[in-house]
């Protein structure tokens, strides 16, 4: 075990008693707060250099910060500063809003899992801007927009061009999470006509807003793990319809399977970590069969080890992000996954 491994094995049973949410908000604070002091090694070694250039962008390392930990953009140097490739930030919606009730997110230890309903809480894309504005930081920054949990979904599209809007000259990339299961009715934005309609919206104000700022900056399209091979392949075909420039696989489960019966195991939410491996790496599998290359994958969910991360590269992923595996790893695990790509090419 390395020293960086030790110290958040130390630290782990302390962040373990608390709240989950707590927790998280008390290690962003931490991160922020060694950054600041210049502490920054005794957190996390960064992993050498891999250089990976994905849809025209030139990422240092090919595994990244999946959204979700940074809502508002606000660490944005600090997390960048723990040797990630490149970090994503939000969800950010128009209009600032404080999310589900609390308590939201639950750890199931058993399974090295989490469970969250969030909803989206953030401060409004307004301020996710002037956050990111400030941060230093000249790597890959992805910007992960959704739409309001007030707006109509068949009004959701405003929402997604709104965002688009506003976060497009501060971002490298796009993300858009039409997948959260925590947000009523967003997942129907997947289906076959909703989805088509919504692309086409959004790949006009892309080119649009390329001609306006005088930068191309890609669209990536964030889907579930919960699709049957027909809706992937429906996705797959309309993806490539309208030139979108990435996917990102998967979100996080609506599915419970072998998580029953524990504590926490039956909480409304989003199940991520180690029980969502298989199913994303599957909908990644299915997806790179489908797509021939026409445009990258970022894979996602339930990585926690190096070996992981090569599965994701393996199916079909040209990079990868972490989350919930940092909760039961710590930031090690950037340097882990980094390092196993680096063997298995």
């Amino acid at each position: 075990m390395s020293a960086i491994q030790s110290l958040y094995a130390l630290a782990r049973p302390f962040l373990f008693c608390l709240d989950a949410e707590r927790a998280h908000d008390l290690s962003l604070t931490a991160i922020e707060a060694a950054y600041r002091s210049g502490l920054n090694p005794l957190l996390a070694a960064k992993p050498h250099p891999l250089p990976t250039e994905v849809f025209g962008l030139r990422f240092d390392n090919p595994v990244g910060l999946a959204a979700g930990l940074d809502k508002n953009g606000a660490y944005v140097d600090a997390l960048a500063a723990l040797g990630f490739g490149f970090i994503e930030v939000g969800t950010t919606t128009p209009r600032p809003q404080p999310g589900n009730s609390k308590p939201r997110m639950f750890r199931l230890p058993e399974h090295e899992a989490v469970i969250n309903r969030l909803g989206f809480n953030n401060g409004g894309v307004d301020a996710l801007v002037r956050n990111v504005e400030r941060a230093k930081f000249s790597g890959v920054l992805g910007i992960n927009i959704g739409k309001n949990a007030d707006t109509p979904i068949e009004k959701a599209a405003d929402d997604y061009l709104i965002g688009l809007r506003k976060v497009y000259e501060h971002a490298s990339y796009v993300a858009i999470n039409i997948s959260s299961p925590n947000t009523k009715n967003l997942r129907q934005l997947q289906g076959g006509d909703e989805l088509d309609a919504l692309l086409a919206q959004l790949k006009a104000e892309q080119e649009k807003l390329a001609q306006l700022h005088g930068k191309y900056v890609p669209l990536a399209v964030k889907i579930a793990p919960d699709l049957d091979a027909d809706q992937i392949k429906s996705i797959a075909a309309l993806l490539i319809k309208h030139r979108i420039d990435g996917v990102i696989a998967t979100n996080t489960t609506l599915s419970r399977e072998g998580v029953e019966g524990l504590p926490h195991g039956s909480e409304a939410g989003g199940l991520s970590g180690a029980p969502v491996r298989e199913k994303s790496t599957a909908v990644i599998r299915q997806l790179a069969a489908e797509l021939h290359g026409a445009l990258p994958i970022i894979g996602v969910g339930g990585i926690l080890t190096g070996a992981d991360a090569v599965e994701k590269i393996q199916a079909g992923a040209a990079l990868v992000q972490v989350y919930s595996g940092m909760i039961y790893r710590g930031q090690g695990l950037v340097t882990e996954c980094a390092a196993a790509i680096r063997q298995a090419r």
